[in-house]
């Protein structure tokens, strides 16, 4: 174990060293194209070439150099150890309040996420980019435990004009909160006789809030007071599995809302 942790180390102290292993990894390369990628001075490759051709992990060929078996292993490793840590470090802030227990993924998934904050200048930056996903899809599928206004009148008309099919499934308070708003009363009434659209009310509740716009995947993520913390969303094909999963099993436990439910409060 010390041993390995000092390779670690010996790795980590130095980005030179790290890219100079990963592009070797890629394939042989010249000194003068390491330096051309790496922007390391010849001098410095020459240290470093040095160094991995005693721990075996590249060798010399005739054109220059190449990693081993070996080097492409710990390349690949030390890659994957720093997406995690990169990963970590966008989520850092907001993992308390990811519904973890819900989400039926390794968080490794997440790599290649976008991951939006709500900033000073940008405080809705999270919905408008779940807006953004919205306006451009064929089909939207979502479930939540809450429906906000700018999502609603979004797929409200474009259901209403037939550029969108719709599929929804929200908890009862999601529901009940629309409907003792006027204006946001008529806009689930238009998306209720939208003939694109369909929305259903899980008894149970919906723990998670998600939507899956053609084939991504946006997660809102809020905390125990329900502020707005971040957006998740990805195309990675083991979380859409999940949502479009969480989705229909959801949607099978839930009853349609018609008209009728749609009232005004006394």
């Amino acid at each position: 174990m010390d041993a390995a942790l000092e390779d670690v180390e010996f790795l980590a102290l130095s980005a030179n060293r790290v890219a100079v292993l990963r592009s070797l990894a890629e394939g042989p390369r010249s000194r003068s194209a390491l330096a051309d990628e790496t922007g390391a001075s010849q001098a410095t490759l020459g240290r470093i070439l040095a160094d991995f051709e005693e721990r075996s992990w590249v060798r010399r060929t005739d054109d220059g150099y190449e990693a081993t078996a070996t080097g492409e292993l710990v390349a690949d490793a030390f890659s994957d150890l720093l997406e995690a840590l990169e990963l970590e470090r966008d989520l850092r802030d907001i993992v308390a309040y990811l519904p973890t227990e819900e989400l039926g993924f390794d968080l490794a998934r997440l790599t290649d996420a976008t991951i939006t904050v709500p900033t000073e200048t940008r405080p809705s930056a999270p919905v408008r980019r779940l807006l953004d996903l919205e306006r451009a899809a064929d089909e939207v599928r979502a479930f939540s435990h809450a429906f906000n206004e700018g999502t609603l009148s979004l797929l409200a008309e474009r259901a209403a004009a037939g550029e969108v099919r719709f599929r929804g499934v929200f908890s009862p308070e999601a529901v009940d909160a629309l409907t003792s708003d006027d204006a946001l009363r008529r806009d689930l009434l238009t998306l209720v006789d939208a003939d694109s659209a369909a929305v259903r009310v899980r008894p149970a509740g919906v723990p998670v809030a998600g939507t899956v716009a053609d084939g991504r995947v946006h997660l809102l993520v809020r905390d125990d007071s329900g502020v707005l913390r971040a957006a998740i969303d990805t195309d990675d094909a083991a979380v859409r599995e999940w949502a479009e999963d969480a989705f229909e099993r959801y949607w099978t436990e839930a009853t349609p809302l018609d008209r009728g439910d749609v009232v005004s409060p006394e």
